[in-house]
């Protein structure tokens, strides 16, 4: 969320950016209200505690002088009364104040492209040449070709939308993994596997649970919910905490399986193994100084442009618009690939500077020479496996329906080159 002094000293700049967003200003104006009255509370609740010390030092010269209390003590009696009700109001307004701050949007960038929805994000480079024919087979198709996965099964055993995959597809799938990790491992990611539930206090800091619960699954009757990708524990895990950030950012490959819910209809294009329930997905995570994150925005997205050139399958740079980025990223770039058989650009990553929405949220701050400050954490995918594998089989396929293993895959494949047709 945003700090506490940007809807006090700038309330203008986030109002501006909510009109750029095309949404309601009545959040901004009900955190200020809010914050308006709590502040008041607080200052009636000061002046009387000092009344309260007044009549305490006054009942104390009483008793010196053997004068009577009674009623001192009884308007001692009411002004504690006063107190209580002060402190509770106060603590009432605060926390309905920072419920209304926590659903504020983050600040964008002032260069992100204005427009309504997805169809408006902005095309910045194109990567490979596409496949332009439909005569092609559909990566569900494929995949049952190669007997790579088993979705009619896995419906028997967990609902639609999971999947056994075996053989060939899923030894793929364990390459795409080692892949993604030895390129970060190389650039300074510590690998890290996290916990794959978080309870709800940690959640609410990474993300706006109005927003994002729908897609989430709440364990039954428990505080915890299954995470729907390895940054959120990974950046929550420095909650209430203070780093050091003196040498370098802190540099993570979050390894995890995740879960989501995939709401909503989809069409043709999302079957197979494209829109799952679960996912194995590595992940880029950065906490850092505010005046890195820019470089490191562009490290991260870098590093998910090499990740999927080396996999020789098309795919295009995309800078997200204010209709289409969501709550958290000041910034966000997606990568999109091509999936020929329904002739659609498709997101396989995205790439977003949260700055410092995250790290308030999470009171995560970090030591500087004059005190503490609120870092800024970003996040990038580098291989969700599913989707990867699903425009590898696509882009890859032979007229018989076998796919070609890309090349930088084939040394975690015992230097197989085909995943033949059953």
């Amino acid at each position: 969320m945003l700090e506490m002094k940007n809807f006090r000293e700038n309330s203008e700049e986030i109002l501006d950016d909510l009109k750029r967003r095309k949404l309601s200003d009545e959040l901004v104006k009900n955190v200020i209200e809010q914050d308006n009255r709590w502040r008041e509370l607080i200052e009636e609740g000061n002046q009387i505690r000092a009344k309260r010390n007044s009549i305490s030092k006054k009942i104390g010269e009483f008793k010196k002088n053997g004068k009577d209390i009674s009623i001192l003590l009884a308007e001692m009696a009411g002004i504690k009364e006063k107190i209580n009700d002060n402190e509770e109001l106060a603590k009432k307004t605060l926390i309905e104040r920072d419920n209304y701050r926590m659903r504020v949007p983050n600040i964008l960038e002032t260069n992100v492209p204005v427009g309504n929805d997805e169809h408006d994000n902005k095309e910045i480079a194109v990567h490979g040449p596409k496949i332009n024919t439909t005569q092609v087979k559909s990566h569900q198709e494929i995949i049952e070709l190669i007997g790579g996965a088993d979705l009619k099964r896995a419906a028997k055993v967990a609902g639609r939308r999971f999947y056994f995959l075996t053989g060939d597809l899923a030894r793929l799938e364990m390459a795409l993994v080692n892949y993604a990790i030895d390129i970060l491992y190389q650039k300074g990611y510590s690998l890290t596997i996290p916990p794959f539930f978080m309870n709800r206090e940690a959640y609410e800091g990474v993300v706006d649970l109005n927003d994002f619960e729908e897609v989430m699954y709440k364990i039954e009757e428990q505080d915890f919910y299954l995470i729907a990708t390895s940054e959120h524990p990974i950046t929550a895990r420095f909650k209430d905490e203070i780093l050091d950030l003196k040498e370098e950012p802190l540099r993570f490959a979050g390894f995890s399986t995740n879960f989501r819910k995939e709401v909503g209809a989809h069409g043709l294009s999302d079957r197979g193994i494209w829109r799952v329930h679960q996912f194995a997905k590595v992940e880029q995570v950065i906490i850092c100084k505010p005046e890195d994150s820019g470089k490191l925005h562009k490290e991260i997205l870098e590093n998910a442009i090499e990740i999927f050139e080396g996999l020789k399958i098309p795919f295009r740079v995309v800078d997200i618009c204010t209709g289409d980025i969501g709550t958290v990223a000041a910034r966000k770039y997606d990568l999109e690939t091509w999936m020929p058989a329904s002739q659609q650009w498709k997101e396989i990553v995205s790439a977003s500077n949260c700055k410092s929405y995250q790290s308030v949220r999470l009171n995560m701050r970090y030591r500087t020479s004059d005190g503490n400050n609120f870092p800024h954490t970003l996040n990038s995918t580098a291989i969700a496996t599913t989707r990867a594998l699903a425009s590898i089989v696509e882009n890859n396929q032979r007229e018989d329906g076998s796919v070609v293993i890309p090349k930088v895959l084939r040394k975690w494949m015992a230097n197989q080159e085909v995943i033949e047709s059953k």
